[in-house]
């Protein structure tokens, strides 16, 4: 378990953020749907004079029956009141339902509208902000429950307002009686909401504690559902492991929930009856001057209505308030994330200083966020168009990295890559890397049809059928994709109805042909893309990959060195240092660490 945060300050000493939250909220809220929050506005107002007024009507409706009983008549004063109260209970149920149904309608668009944010947010963030884990227990805690708490923390808002106004209805109609009933309606709601606020940091302590143990069931859930995990899961029988280790998480967190909840659920009984102790003693003031005569039986129906009613709106107005404390502890999260620093990109260039001058590194340096050991370490290269370039080297020896910096992913920190004669940190990233077709080890297997697959390459040409048949020529895929059901219109993936699954090489070539959808690329890079091929395959799409480069540079990684000595300079990266560099026949002169690997790979086919 992560270490345990700081609890969070009390309720008392948050009330200047949580009016800060609420504003927000309530301007996320209006932002969302500015005639759906006036409604709430409108029906809170009227849903919070309805109880008082109510209550009143049926002081006059009691006392109207008593006379009536007395006269032994029915006067026409019992068929007013009884049908005003029943216009304004009606009017009372229907503002109820009202407001349900714009909580409803607000509900859904402000979920849809936060989650919105958070994935545009998430999309600002650098790659290496997306790679640590610490982003995504941030990322976590945004999206769960989170979505739903600016609404929550409006209606709480609201919710207060409207038995606010109840209250003070209420109080004006108790003043009559006794001031010091006043006190007791207030008085009588506070214990359950000393209950809710002692409790409520400690809850959201435990929501925040837990976040990478969330994170690892969503991950253990998908791992044991989805059928990219499937094989491996069935054929080393992990199930059982990874369920165990499911239930585990889970146990783990029920027991700390179960014993808050039992905490929480003791105080709130025992103070909640401190509450009710009031209320009946309120009760039995009121009985005991009636029989005095000091009330009638219509203003003891009222009194005994108001004091329960009033009590409860008390109660249910300190709880919305310390919900809304609640909501705020929350809500940190979403804004916590929202408000992450986004480095600005101030390169405004879409053409280098010197066209056609190709790619420059000069002392390139890089260390991961968090990291002490440099990933990257005094590079320097310099490729014209027209070459092509190897890189060779054992995992982790800076080979993607390089490559990701090359294509904008990461942001330069010492030294510099020039592109045409201009820094990359200049360059437009958009313009940047619309000028560089990248194919990763790793590459996306978009469950879409067979062309938006291709056409994902230039987002421009997503749906341009000639764009993706040209491709794919180029990609090696037009032939197998022609023997499909239905061609380009193919359904890949089984996560939707007709899906067509394809093998490791089919979709080596769906990526192939993707890096061909940008036509004006200068760069191409491929990181071990046809790992999935056999060596002789592989040779093949490089042969084809340089006759169809032309004038772009073209940047290979892969481990076959039958490939890697086509390429026109070959560079042997260690530590994320270059420590060799030249064409095949220099290197294999030099009889350095390349040449032991490339004998060591030769004597496996001998």
């Amino acid at each position: 378990m992560s270490s345990e945060p700081d609890q969070p300050p009390g309720i008392f000493t948050q009330i200047r953020p949580l009016a800060t939250y609420g504003r927000r909220a309530l301007s996320l809220v209006w932002a969302t749907s500015p005639w759906l929050t006036v409604a709430l506005a409108f029906l809170t107002l009227v849903a919070g004079l309805l109880p008082a007024s109510i209550a009143y009507v049926g002081k006059w409706l009691v006392d109207s029956v008593v006379a009536a009983i007395q006269n032994n008549t029915l006067t026409e004063a019992v068929w007013f009141w009884l049908s005003l109260e029943a216009l304004l209970v009606a009017a009372m149920a229907a503002s109820q339902t009202a407001l349900n149904i714009c909580n409803n309608l607000l509900r859904a668009r402000l979920g849809h509208r936060v989650n919105v944010m958070i994935l545009e947010k998430a999309q600002q963030m650098e790659l290496a902000q997306l790679e640590d884990a610490e982003f995504y227990d941030r990322l976590t805690r945004a999206r769960r429950e989170a979505s739903t708490r600016p609404l929550s923390l409006v209606q709480k808002t609201f919710g207060v307002i409207q038995n606010g106004i109840a209250i003070v209805s209420f109080s004006g109609l108790l003043f009559a009686f006794s001031p010091w009933a006043v006190l007791v309606l207030i008085a009588g709601g506070l214990p359950a909401f000393l209950a809710e606020a002692k409790f409520a940091g400690q809850a959201f302590r435990l929501f925040q504690w837990r976040s990478p143990e969330t994170r690892e069931m969503m991950y253990l859930e998908s791992v044991l559902a989805r059928e990219d995990y499937t094989k491996e899961v069935k054929l080393f029988d992990l199930a059982p492991t990874l369920l165990q280790r499911y239930k585990d998480i889970f146990t783990k967190i029920f027991r700390e929930d179960r014993k808050l909840t039992i905490r929480r659920g003791w105080w709130a009984f025992g103070l909640g009856l401190v509450g009710t102790l009031a209320l009946y003693g309120a009760f039995a003031w009121v009985v005991l001057a009636t029989v005095a005569g000091r009330l009638t039986l219509g203003q003891m129906t009222m009194y005994m209505m108001v004091f329960k009613q009033g009590q409860s709106a008390v109660s249910a107005s300190l709880t919305s308030i310390n919900g809304m404390y609640e909501d705020h502890l929350y809500l940190t999260s979403l804004y916590e994330f929202l408000e992450q620093p986004v480095r600005a990109r101030e390169g405004k260039v879409s053409q280098g200083e010197t066209p056609g001058r190709g790619l420059e590194i000069v002392d390139l340096s890089f260390r991961y966020p968090g990291s002490d050991t440099l990933a990257l370490d005094g590079i320097n290269l310099k490729l014209e168009p027209g070459t092509s370039l190897a890189l060779v080297g054992e995992n982790g020896s800076g080979k993607t990295t390089l490559t990701k910096l090359i294509a904008g992913l990461y942001q330069l920190e010492s030294g510099d890559i020039r592109l045409d004669g201009t820094s990359l940190r200049d360059w437009d990233e958009r313009a940047l890397q619309d000028r560089i077709g990248v194919i990763f080890q790793d590459f996306a297997r978009y469950q879409w049809l067979v062309g938006h697959n291709i056409g994902a390459g230039d987002v421009e040409e997503f749906e341009s059928q000639s764009k993706w048949h040209t491709a794919a020529i180029k990609g090696l895929a037009d032939e197998f994709i022609r023997d499909l059901p239905k061609g380009y219109e193919t359904q890949l993936g089984r996560w939707f109805k007709d899906g067509r699954e394809l093998s490791g090489g089919q979709w080596q070539k769906i990526a192939l042909a993707r890096a061909f959808m940008r036509e004006h690329a200068d760069i191409l890079i491929l990181d071990e893309p046809t790992a999935a091929m056999d060596a002789k395959a592989e040779a093949e799409v490089f042969q084809h990959f340089q006759a169809m480069a032309g004038n772009r540079i073209l940047i290979l990684i892969s481990h076959r060195f039958s490939t890697v000595r086509q390429a026109d300079l070959i560079a042997v990266m260690d530590q994320g240092c270059i420590t060799e560099i030249g064409t095949h026949e220099q290197l294999m002169a030099l009889d350095g660490q390349y040449a032991t690997l490339f004998e060591l790979q030769a004597a496996a086919y001998r």
